[in-house]
């Protein structure tokens, strides 16, 4: 088989020697068969590819380090990543290139970013097949021409069947992800999750982006039907709804997950979508669920009839984190360039299980910057025992896993990004009204999408408008398609005094959180913080 590699950049040419059988730059359907060959997963109803990932069925932060070089010491946020010694990533490296040898690898050469001036050139080298089908269908494939050239700037090394040892590597188990910023290197032990691949390129960019004045962001993105320049971008944690939310079929899907917004507008990082698939439906996500039968798709830990093959959407027995992976070209409402404008549109999504928040508020910049700032939403109790109350949790700018510098870097890039371009910012709540989990109901979908469609379409901004007295922003007293009641949360609760208890403690739980940043901030965000 023939394959396209940069002669000049072969794995030798960067010190990796001794393997056995390397595969350069394979398509879909050779991965998928040598997958298969090797006996790393099923192939299921047409043509996806079905997989367990082991022990490993979600990220391993806690075994994510930033090797500690002069380089990065006063640019790093310590207390949120975990530092490893250089000389300690050195033996990590020896053993790892020792473990490699005479084993066959998977060389990916892809691009990390939709804009061509800005993306990152990434080798990805993993020991599984379906590793780099995976990597293929999450970044950006090159043409084929552009292989004969490409050099990377960084590297990716994936081993699972490699054993960290925490008193030689500096480590905390047999499990290791090692970002080496001053070489331009990472290396993944110990671990079969995918994911780890993915985040992997998205801290990088989080480190690299702001030094060119270029706001990363962990959010999903659209813009109207052949009008890239009315763009919207939403963010949001787990279970807030970014995905559904965000693939609007009325709108153009940008991206699912990670973007940039430059100078000339926003870009999307990936070539591909990572979508969670418990509970995934074809009448609520129709294309969506399409791509679990669809060539090439991968299928991370779902439960499937092993003669049959049918996969089991509600059966979350492996783990509630089961996934797809498949390319942006298999939605059909996909931007062709992953590009758009300015966004006139920021959106915040929360899932406030308290029953406090209103479904939609306006929000000042300062408002804005202090709401990206905290990233709030909250885990629902229902899986462990004895737990009978939301847990609120507070992942600074959206995604605090993948921030290698301090929140307000990327707080004030976005402050001057919404500031420049005046963007308009909703924080949109999907969460519980009427009371909190366990006694009041879910925010209604329809009414959700019916308040998302007058921001973006700007009807929104002539409403009438009132202060909410516990948090400040601007709450609509009205909105056609939405009943007056549900837009303030207060009315929602049979008992109103019970509401205000609520309340107050959200309000003390926003202060608490927000406490840590009060020394870097701004002093318009400062005023505009909670409690």
């Amino acid at each position: 088989m023939t394959t396209r590699v940069n002669p000049k950049c072969r794995l030798e040419d960067q010190g990796i020697e001794g393997l056995g059988r390397v595969y350069y730059n394979l398509p879909e359907p050779a991965l998928i068969t040598e997958a298969v060959v090797r006996g790393e997963g099923r192939l299921g109803l047409g043509g996806a590819f079905l997989v367990s990932t082991g022990a490993h069925t979600g990220r391993s932060p806690k075994d994510k380090f930033v090797v500690r070089t002069p380089d990065v010491e006063d640019s790093i946020w310590w207390d949120n990543n975990a530092a490893m010694a250089p000389d300690a990533f050195d033996r990590l490296h020896h053993d790892m290139l020792a473990h490699m040898q005479g084993r066959d690898y998977f060389v990916q050469d892809l691009f990390a970013g939709a804009d061509p001036d800005l993306r990152l050139d990434v080798r990805v080298i993993t020991e599984l097949a379906w590793h780099g089908l995976f990597i293929r269908h999450l970044l950006r494939r090159p043409e084929a021409a552009e292989l004969d050239g490409f050099t990377p700037e960084f590297t990716i090394i994936n081993c699972p069947g490699f054993t960290a040892d925490p008193d030689r590597h500096g480590c905390r188990g047999g499990t290791v992800i090692a970002l080496n910023l001053h070489k331009k290197l990472i290396l993944i032990g110990g671990t079969a999750y995918a994911g780890e691949n993915k985040k992997s390129v998205f801290t990088l960019l989080n480190y690299l982006l702001p030094e060119k004045g270029i706001m990363p962001m962990h959010c999903s993105a659209n813009h109207a039907p052949d009008d890239p320049t009315d763009s919207a971008i939403f963010f949001g944690l787990s279970g807030t709804g970014k995905t559904t939310l965000s693939a609007d079929p009325s709108r153009a899907l940008i991206g699912d997950d990670e973007h940039g917004w430059s100078d000339r507008g926003i870009f999307n990082f990936e070539g591909g979508c990572y979508a969670k698939t418990i509970n995934l439906s074809p009448e609520a996500e129709p294309e969506i669920h399409a791509t679990t039968a669809r060539f090439g798709t991968v299928i991370e830990n779902m439960v499937f009839d092993p003669l049959t093959l049918e996969l089991d959407f509600q059966d979350n027995s492996i783990t509630d984190n089961m996934r797809c992976a498949y390319p942006l070209e298999a939605i059909s409402n996909a931007s062709k360039t992953s590009l758009g404008g300015h966004p006139k549109n920021v959106i915040m999504l929360t899932c406030d299980a308290y029953g406090v928040l209103p479904p939609i508020a306006r929000l000042s910049p300062a408002q804005a910057m202090y709401h990206f700032l905290s990233g709030f939403t909250a885990k629902t109790p229902g899986t462990e025992v004895g737990v009978t109350e939301p847990i609120p949790t507070f992942s600074t700018c959206f995604g605090a896993p993948f921030m290698p510098r301090r929140p307000e870097v990327y707080g004030r890039l976005l402050a001057d990004r919404i500031g420049r371009h005046g963007a308009s910012c909703w924080l949109v709540n999907t969460g519980w009204t009427g009371g909190a989990f366990g006694t009041g109901s879910r925010m209604p979908i329809a009414a959700t999408r019916a308040l998302l469609a007058a921001a973006l379409d700007g009807s929104l901004n002539t409403a009438q408008f009132r202060k909410d007295p516990n948090f400040g922003f601007d709450v609509p007293v009205s909105v056609p398609g939405v009943r007056d009641s549900l837009l303030d949360p207060r009315q929602t609760w049979a008992d109103g005094t019970a509401y205000d208890r609520q309340a107050a403690k959200l309000v003390q739980m926003f202060s608490d959180n927000f406490a840590q940043y009060l020394p870097g901030i701004d002093e318009d965000v400062r005023a505009a913080a909670i409690g």
